[in-house]
């Protein structure tokens, strides 16, 4: 079965995914090793998978605990978790990093256009100091296709963000400011600034160092404090490819290769309607070297025009469903 890259990034309509997820889920099931050992302790026989919404998702722990690779060449490049001390970080192991780079840049082209017409300011590590991060990657490619002079990193160096911001603004110049949320939320207790047009895109994480909030408040915080009308966000993880996007209020949309189903959270192998919160589940095509079928632990709904909302994420009391398969 050989299917190209540009079969992937170029989905248009609903048929034309299902068939590319089934092709996949079949090649997977073949050549992942853990994917194929979990479908058959399930009890599921690929070829009689006819349908998406029957295709068993892997629990994203697995890439905790395996190597989750389903094609014979080499490893390019291994994405990895943060985490705490002691804390068992995922793994994903990518045999064409050039997927990734296509997938993130297809993504931000359908959602803000093109990268060289940015200016892109991150409030994150540099890839110097979290090498193994897929998010400080494409942040990283992005900074330097950008080709903008003041694009860079500005963690430690808020003075310089702001002064940079000031005069973006005074220039009319389109800006992304990315960061993780702590970083954004110090930033606004030291600076205001009212950048109306600046996009200001946070990735998550408070890390321990301050207390979670609801999306509400910290978006309300977020918006006052740099003078724009919505906070974007961007809903990607180690063990996928591909990203979702928000433009504000917390709905989230996906690239044409990317879907997300929403699980029974009692039922792991259950899908349930739109409009009812569970379990997300994500097809991410660009998988196709890994697993295109995950299982995340994180809470959600789809809406009706498919565009989802992330609404927290499991306790392990919740995850048990997941335990007793894995087991």
């Amino acid at each position: 079965m050989n299917l190209t890259t540009s079969e992937i990034f170029s989905v248009k309509d609903s048929n034309t995914f299902n068939t590319l997820a089934l092709n996949i889920f079949k090649l997977q099931a073949q050549n992942c090793n853990i994917y194929r050992e979990y479908i058959f302790h399930l009890g599921i026989h690929a070829d009689e998978v006819t349908e998406i919404e029957k295709i068993p998702f892997l629990p994203i722990s697995f890439f905790k605990s395996h190597a989750v690779i389903s094609s014979n060449q080499p490893v390019e490049i291994t994405f990895s978790s943060s985490g705490t001390t002691g804390m068992i970080q995922s793994s994903h192991h990518v045999t064409d990093v050039k997927l990734y780079e296509q997938s993130y840049l297809q993504a931000f082209a359908q959602f803000y256009g093109d990268v060289s017409e940015y200016c892109f300011l991150a409030l994150l590590p540099s890839y110097q100091q979290r090498s193994g991060s897929s998010l400080i990657y494409m942040v990283n490619d992005l900074i330097e296709k950008s080709g903008h002079p003041q694009s860079g990193y500005f963690l430690y160096n808020h003075e310089d963000l702001l002064q940079t911001l000031l005069d973006l603004k005074t220039k009319k110049q389109r800006t992304v400011l990315i960061g993780v949320t702590y970083a954004l939320l110090d930033f606004i207790e030291q600076y205001d600034i009212n950048f109306p047009e600046l996009i200001v895109m946070e990735t998550g994480g408070m890390k321990g160092k301050r207390k979670e909030m609801v999306r509400e408040e910290l978006h309300e915080q977020l918006t006052k404090g740099f003078g724009v009308k919505t906070i974007h966000s961007e809903y990607g993880m180690t063990e996928l490819l591909s990203q979702a996007y928000s433009l504000g209020e917390g709905i989230f949309n996906c690239p044409g290769w990317m879907k997300v189903l929403i699980r029974d959270t009692n039922d792991p192998l259950s899908l349930i309607k739109t409009g009812r919160t569970g379990g997300i589940n994500v097809i991410d095509l660009a998988n196709i070297n890994s697993c295109s079928f995950i299982a995340t632990q994180d809470l959600g709904r789809i809406n009706p025009d498919q565009s989802f909302e992330v609404l927290g994420r499991f306790d392990h009391a919740d995850i048990r469903g997941c335990n007793l398969l894995v087991q």
